[in-house]
């Protein structure tokens, strides 16, 4: 007994004693952290009382603190007021401008993708695309917001963007802006009678339109869906729970995406309820490059569930997700955090490698000379993955139009339709029998 009383009081001195250290290093952690603070106060008092001509305090602290956030990743930000409001806008669907999803690239402007049937799409601008002025104002160092709000304005006024592209001088684009309605989704009848429905963003309104336009799509099919030809190219994006509960449309239960930040016991798992709404049809999902964060939850999902055939290029590999935390209610801004990694159903990370399709299709002939994709991978700060894809070795093996392909003809989008005939094929073979 005397022994077990010995081993309970040492064991207890050996935690006092851990209990102690481990107070002092947060002390020192603190002090630290004080002596910097003290740093920071110190230079801008300095630059108040000395600095060649006045400076206005509030906007130094804000690009301290925009700068502080942007060292993290490339989406963490702080959002002033006015770009508090604008992001609360753009997610209920209508601003005016030209339609672009940016990020900072080595103090560049740069296009993740331009948003479907707008301006800067029209435009031909493409993924990759350094914006390096705006109406003749140089925007390199100046941040996404500014040149955003650059890009913003009034409809029917034009706006003139410089662009750096790989292997092109820097050239001049005039656009006009419009209302950017984000009509998050668009359906039609193919040739053949192939059902097909783009997403062209995940906002507020993207999962009941896509339930929509199912619901139309089978009345034009006289029916059940035969088919279905999903096209998310080119969208960046947008609100988590859309992408689930457009997962959860086609997908009989089960999980859509798990979410993992950096404690693991807060790991969140979204799943599907079940019922499938097209009843099992055949999918064939069409994706680029420019396909971004929600559109690559929705298709990791459907690809790992063995529910939809991926067709056309390696996505964006946007696989982190932002809270937005108001501050003092949105009166001072809010800030955009990064706080948790994607994973899809069977675990793999989409940050920095993106999904990659069943079967490789470019839109286009493909450069040898011209350098691999703009991705994820190449933005300043961008998270790690280990895992790594070799985007030049995808351009080598991917299927290329012919040469006497026409100009303006969709090639991704008719190698879908020729992908999914024949699944729809053995589908309605097997519900005849």
């Amino acid at each position: 007994m005397r022994l077990h009383i010995v081993a309970s009081a040492l064991a207890f001195g050996i935690g006092a004693a851990a209990l102690a250290v481990s107070a002092q290093g947060d002390d020192r952690a603190r002090e630290a952290t004080f002596r910097q603070l003290e740093l920071f106060g110190d230079v801008l008092s300095r630059i108040e009382s000395d600095y060649v001509s006045d400076v206005d305090k509030a906007e130094l602290i804000e690009n301290a603190i925009g700068g502080m956030l942007t060292s993290l990743d490339p989406h963490s930000a702080y959002l002033s007021p006015d770009s508090f409001r604008d992001m609360q806008t753009a997610t209920r669907g209508e601003y005016g401008g030209v339609g672009l999803e940016v990020s900072m690239r080595d103090d560049v402007v740069v296009v993740i993708a331009p948003i479907a049937d707008t301006p800067a799409e029209r435009a031909g601008l493409e993924p990759g695309d350094a914006i390096i002025a705006v109406d003749g104002e140089s925007m390199v160092g100046a941040g996404v917001d500014a040149a955003v709000e650059r890009m913003r304005g009034p409809a029917g006024e034009a706006v003139t963007v410089t662009i750096a592209r790989e292997g092109e001088d820097p050239f001049d684009v005039t656009i006009v802006r419009e209302i950017i309605e984000l009509r998050s989704v668009v359906s039609r009848m193919e040739t053949d009678d192939i059902p097909y429905i783009r997403i062209t963003t995940f906002n507020e309104h993207t999962t009941e339109n896509v339930a929509r336009a199912i619901e139309e799509l089978k009345e034009l099919s006289g029916g059940a869906l035969p088919g279905l030809i999903l096209d998310m190219r080119s969208n960046p994006g947008g609100l988590l729970d859309q992408s689930v509960t457009v997962s959860d449309l086609f997908l009989d239960g089960g999980e859509v995406v798990s979410t993992r930040g950096r404690d693991p016991r807060e790991t969140q798992r979204y799943n599907a309820r079940p019922g499938d709404i097209t009843n099992g049809a055949p999918i064939v999902i069409l994706i680029n490059q420019g396909s971004a964060s929600a559109s690559e939850i929705v298709t990791g999902a459907l690809q790992d569930r063995e529910r939809a055939t991926v067709v056309g290029m390696t996505s964006f590999g946007k696989g982190s997700m932002q809270t937005v935390i108001p501050l003092r209610g949105g009166r001072d801004g809010a800030l955009r955090l990064t706080t948790a990694r994607y994973y899809t159903p069977a675990g793999r990370s989409i940050q920095a490698t993106g999904i990659e399709p069943d079967i490789l299709i470019s839109h286009r002939r493909l450069d040898p000379d011209r350098p691999s994709a703009f991705t994820e991978r190449n933005l300043r700060n961008a998270l790690a993955n280990d895992e790594v894809v070799d985007r030049d070795e995808e351009q080598r093996e991917a299927e290329q139009p012919p040469e006497d392909w026409e100009d303006g003809e969709d090639f991704q989008l008719h190698r879908a339709m020729d992908i999914l005939k024949p699944m729809m094929e053995r589908r309605q073979a097997m519900l005849d029998r």
